[in-house]
């Protein structure tokens, strides 16, 4: 069951939140572009479609149902973001939510990109 407070996170404008990330991430000293590269890797958008969706005023569950695809690597994402568990969301769209919600966070923690991005060592 969807909470009211679930039902508004969910049709809010993704164009909306974009800044937000944005904003957190360049305060602590992190580039646009690594911003759009956490969320092209883990919604499967190139930075044209990213751009589009930006534009296009989606909400947040429109974007993450046209995404071209959740990388498989999201299910290693574990952790706290905002008091909560990520592994233990039990709704999909709400924990697709959380996941982008946690690596802005590690970007924004000055995690490097390669672990932000579960990238296998060499």
């Amino acid at each position: 069951m969807v909470t009211k407070q679930e039902q508004r996170i969910f049709g809010m404008s993704f164009a909306k939140l974009y800044p937000l990330y944005v904003q957190k991430a360049e305060r602590k000293g992190r580039a646009r572009g690594e911003v759009d590269q956490v969320i092209c890797w883990l919604t499967g958008y190139n930075e044209k479609q990213l751009e589009k969706q930006i534009t296009s005023d989606v909400t947040i569950a429109e974007f993450f149902a046209e995404a071209p695809e959740i990388n498989p690597c999201s299910a290693s994402i574990t952790g706290v973001v905002c008091g909560v568990r990520v592994e233990e969301v039990k709704d999909p769209l709400m924990r697709k939510i959380r996941l982008l919600d946690k690596l802005i966070d590690e970007l924004a923690r000055g995690k490097a990109m390669r672990s932000i991005l579960r990238a296998s060592p060499d």
